[in-house]
């Protein structure tokens, strides 16, 4: 492989500090190098897109009634995508530069980077910081959310009056608020979005190239993935972004549940593929070592297999077939306890997984997801009802 000779330390590795709109934000005093300032940033950047539409609407007559079906104050849709969803967008910054910075070092400090490929990996960090810092990337957001990203909004928006558009011959025209709407504050959330779907795009890179160092991997590592088992901590530091995603999904299900008719039933299909999805976008990347974990597997089995085979033998030479010593008791002898911790090294290598991750972090995962859509369920069934059958179960 070739890498840049721009390395970078582990310590340097940021999915968050870097591009022109975190500068952008460092200028405006919404942050700082460190991601200080938290609260300024999501209070400025929600309100930005949230409160021109309350004042707008409210001048425009659409904030709480009127001839439109669905007033502003009513668009569940709205106030969860800049209330609830953008919000958990900039907590995400936060929780994952803390926390991935510390996973990428574990590489080196648990020796899964052997000092030859030491060199490699820093270029391979080196070569993500450039792409993060990308000012074509991000130029070339801004474009796909103003093209695709508008029309794929279009397509989802309710087929009736609402605060931001009226439909007049079938067609939709938008209100004074709708302008700001489509125009600023859809497109600032879009582009908040997709810049960390790019982000994880460089994420998942960086392991791919990882994964393709000769890495030091220990098939009986007791984390049954040859010590790559921190990665599933990935995953945690996703979380508010899976939140987010979850909650936009909730928002956008709860307008066609209020004003359209439909039942969460009718949207079976979405909540499994979405949660497929968000799945995929957190752990997908870390798929890339199974290839690495079946070999190491392999090559444990039979290294350990044939260690076992030597061990049994004497073992057996020993113990079995009269060549210990006279004086020499069985019980309390070392060799057992060898034998069981063969055995014990054996299995461990025999249940590996073929992947960095388990069944907990993928039930976590899922479960982070579809956390948000839990109060829609109230909408099939009366919180009266709910209450009454838990305690049905409780006593």
């Amino acid at each position: 492989m070739n890498y840049s000779p721009d390395r970078k330390e582990p310590d340097d590795f940021s999915l968050v500090l870097g591009g022109p709109l975190f500068h952008f934000f460092i200028r405006a005093r919404l942050t700082t190098g460190t991601l200080d300032l938290l609260k300024r940033r999501v209070i400025a950047i929600s309100l930005f897109a949230w409160l021109p539409l309350l004042v707008i609407s409210v001048l425009s007559g659409n904030a709480v009634g009127g001839a439109i079906k669905v007033p502003f104050f009513y668009d569940v849709d709205a106030h969860v995508r800049f209330l609830v969803a953008l919000p958990l967008l900039l907590v995400a910054e936060l929780v994952v530069h803390q926390r991935m910075r510390r996973i990428v070092r574990q590489f080196v400090e648990r020796g899964i980077v052997p000092p030859p490929s030491l060199t490699a990996f820093e270029a391979i960090i080196g070569s993500a910081m450039r792409l993060r810092n990308s000012v074509a990337i991000e130029v070339s957001l801004i474009i796909l959310v103003l093209t695709v990203g508008h029309y794929l909004w279009l397509s989802q928006a309710l087929d009736s009056a609402t605060w931001y558009a009226a439909i007049v011959d079938g067609h939709r025209h938008s209100s004074p608020a709708g302008y700001w709407y489509a125009y600023v504050s859809i497109p600032v959330f879009q582009f908040l979005l997709l810049r960390w779907y790019f982000r994880i795009f460089i994420w998942a890179r960086a392991l791919w190239q990882v994964s393709r160092l000769d890495l030091h991997l220990v098939p009986t590592h007791p984390d049954r993935a040859a010590g790559l088992g921190f990665l599933g901590a990935s995953a945690a530091a996703f979380m508010p972004l899976l939140l987010s995603q979850g909650a936009l999904l909730a928002g956008n299900i709860a307008s066609h549940i209020f004003y359209a008719g439909e039942t969460l039933l009718d949207f079976k299909p979405e909540i499994v593929a979405a949660v497929v999805f968000l799945l995929l976008l957190v752990l997908g990347p870390l798929c890339v070592f199974a290839p690495r974990l079946a070999q190491a597997k392999r090559q444990g089995l039979l290294e350990y297999g044939a260690l076992a085979s030597r061990y049994v033998e004497g073992f057996d030479q020993k113990w079995l077939r009269g060549g210990a010593p006279l004086d020499e008791p069985l019980v309390g002898t070392g060799d057992i306890q060898s034998l069981n911790d063969l055995a014990g090294s054996f299995e461990v290598v025999k249940s590996m997984r073929p992947f960095p991750f388990g069944k907990n972090v993928v039930l976590q995962t899922a479960i982070a997801a579809l956390a948000p859509l839990l109060p829609l369920t109230l909408t099939m069934i009366s919180l009266e009802e709910i209450v009454k059958r838990l305690f049905a179960i409780l006593l």
